[in-house]
C-alpha cells in the first residue's frame, strides 16, 4: 500500500508542479534563412559551447576548454579539455567527441583530454574561431537547453524547439522577412519577435511589450566603390563623410569599423564630425572637370531606406545629385553602398579590407600599408601588439575613407503582454 500511495503522489506532484508552476513554452520568431550549421550564435550557445568562450569586450577566455597554447608562433594550436564537462546524454566531453570541420586544418586527438589543430599559416585569431559552439552529434551540445524538434522546409530550418531541466519551452521560428515574422505575430503563431529592426506598427499596440538593444556588433556603413573614377578620389568620400548629419540617424554614433566595446577600439579615429564647411572645402578641391557635373548613386539595403533618403537630402546640401536605389542583396556594379556591417568576433577584418579579397572586400579597396597591418594583426600572438597594429590600422583606414562608419543600429523585441 505504501508503494501505491507513493507511486500516486510522484504522479500527482508532477502533474500539479506544471500547473502551479506554470512551465513556460516561449514561441519566438526571428528573420533570416538558417540551416543546422549557421544558426545564431545566440541560439547556438544556448544549446552548447565552445572550446572558448568570448566576453564582450572580445577577449578570449576558457569555456569546455581549460586552457591552450600555441608552441610555433600560431601554426599549431593545442586545447586541453577541462573536466567534468558533460553532453546532454550525460557522456563525459572528450576530445573524440569534440567536432570542428576546417578545411585545410589537419585535427590530431591524441589523448582524451587534448585536440590539437595544424594550421598551414599562422593564425592568431584561431581560439576565436573555436568559441563556436561544438555539438557531439546533430544538435546535442552540452548547454542548458536541448534539442527536442526540428521542422526543415526545403533545406532550410523552419522551426526548432528546446527545453531546459525545468521544462520550459522555447520554440523557435523562423521567417524569410520581417514582414512575415511581424505577420506571424498578428496572427499568433509567435508571442515574441528578437532581433526586429523595424518594429513598426506593433510597437504602438497597448498589448505588446517593446525593448531596445544597441547592436554593438554591426556598423550601419556605406562602402564607396573605390574603383568608380568619381569615387577613387580621397577627396570627395572624406567629403561625402562631413557632409551627412549622424546625429539625425538612428542608432548610437560609430566612428571605426571595430566595436567600440573591443579591447583594440580606437577612440582617437578622426570621427568626420558634421560639417557643410569642410565638406565644401574638400569639394572645392577636387579638379574642376569633377565639379562640372556632381552625381551619385547610393544603393541601400531595403532595412536602411529611410536612412538612405536621409543622407540623399544630406548629400544634395553640398550641390551632389543624389539617386538612391533598393537591392536586397550585394550590387554587383554600385558607387555607394550602404549596408549593414557584421562585425568580426575577433578584430581582424582581412576578408573586409586586404586587397587580395574579392568576394568580401566590398569597396574593392587596395593599400599597401593598410594590407600589411591586417597581415601581420593575423599573425602576431602578443596581445599588447596586436592592440597596437589594430589601433593603426582604424586610423589609417578611417583616414582613407573607402567607407563611412555610422552608427551602431537599434534592434528591437516585442513580447505579446
Amino acid at each position: 500500500m505504501g508503494i501505491i500511495s507513493g507511486i500516486l503522489i510522484f504522479i500527482l506532484l508532477n502533474i500539479f508542479s506544471d500547473i502551479f508552476l506554470k512551465n513556460k513554452t516561449e514561441k519566438i520568431g526571428i528573420t533570416g534563412r538558417y540551416h543546422t550549421d549557421n544558426l545564431p550564435h545566440f541560439i547556438l550557445s544556448e544549446i552548447s559551447d565552445g572550446l572558448t568562450k568570448i566576453e564582450e569586450d572580445g577577449t578570449i577566455v576558457p569555456n569546455l576548454a581549460s586552457s591552450w597554447e600555441s608552441p610555433d608562433s600560431g601554426k599549431t594550436w593545442i586545447f586541453t579539455i577541462a573536466p567534468d564537462n558533460l553532453w546532454q546524454n550525460n557522456e563525459p566531453v572528450t576530445s573524440e567527441s569534440i567536432i570542428y570541420e576546417f578545411s585545410d586544418v589537419v585535427v590530431e586527438k591524441p589523448d582524451t583530454k587534448t585536440i590539437i589543430f595544424k594550421l598551414k599559416d599562422p593564425f592568431s585569431p584561431f581560439p576565436a574561431v573555436v568559441s563556436r559552439p561544438t555539438f557531439k552529434s546533430g544538435l546535442l551540445g552540452t548547454g542548458d537547453w536541448e534539442v527536442t524538434d526540428i521542422k526543415i522546409s526545403g533545406s532550410y530550418i523552419e522551426s526548432l524547439s528546446i527545453k531546459d531541466k525545468n521544462r520550459n519551452k522555447k520554440i523557435y521560428k523562423f521567417y524569410p522577412t520581417e514582414e512575415n515574422t511581424k505577420q506571424a505575430f498578428i496572427i499568433g503563431d509567435v508571442n515574441e519577435i528578437k532581433d526586429l529592426f523595424e518594429p513598426s506598427p506593433i510597437d504602438s499596440w497597448n498589448t505588446s511589450l517593446l525593448s531596445e538593444l544597441i547592436s554593438n556588433n554591426k556598423i550601419v556603413t556605406i562602402f564607396f566603390n573605390i574603383e568608380d573614377k568619381l569615387l577613387s578620389q580621397k577627396s570627395l568620400r572624406q567629403a561625402l563623410a562631413y557632409a551627412i548629419d549622424k546625429d539625425k540617424l538612428a542608432g548610437e554614433r560609430a566612428i571605426s569599423p571595430i566595436s567600440k566595446k573591443s579591447w583594440v577600439f580606437n577612440p582617437l579615429v578622426k570621427p568626420y564630425n558634421y560639417s557643410i564647411e569642410r565638406a565644401n572645402e574638400l569639394i572645392e578641391e577636387l579638379p574642376d572637370e569633377t565639379k562640372k557635373d556632381l552625381s551619385i548613386t547610393l544603393v541601400s539595403s531595403p532595412l536602411l531606406l529611410d536612412t538612405a533618403e536621409i543622407i540623399a537630402k544630406d548629400w544634395e546640401k553640398i550641390g551632389l545629385k543624389t539617386t538612391v536605389l533598393v537591392s536586397s542583396i550585394v550590387p554587383s556594379q554600385y558607387q555607394a553602398y550602404l549596408t549593414i556591417l557584421d562585425i568580426p568576433i575577433d578584430p581582424d577584418q582581412y576578408s573586409f579590407w586586404h586587397s587580395t579579397q574579392e568576394a568580401a572586400n566590398i569597396s574593392n579597396y587596395s593599400d599597401q600599408r593598410i594590407d600589411k597591418l591586417l597581415e601581420d594583426g593575423r599573425a602576431e600572438l602578443s596581445l599588447e601588439e596586436r592592440r597596437r597594429i589594430y589601433l593603426d590600422f582604424q586610423r589609417y583606414l578611417v583616414e582613407d575613407s573607402p567607407a563611412t562608419f555610422l552608427f551602431y543600429p537599434k534592434t528591437y523585441t516585442i513580447t505579446r503582454k
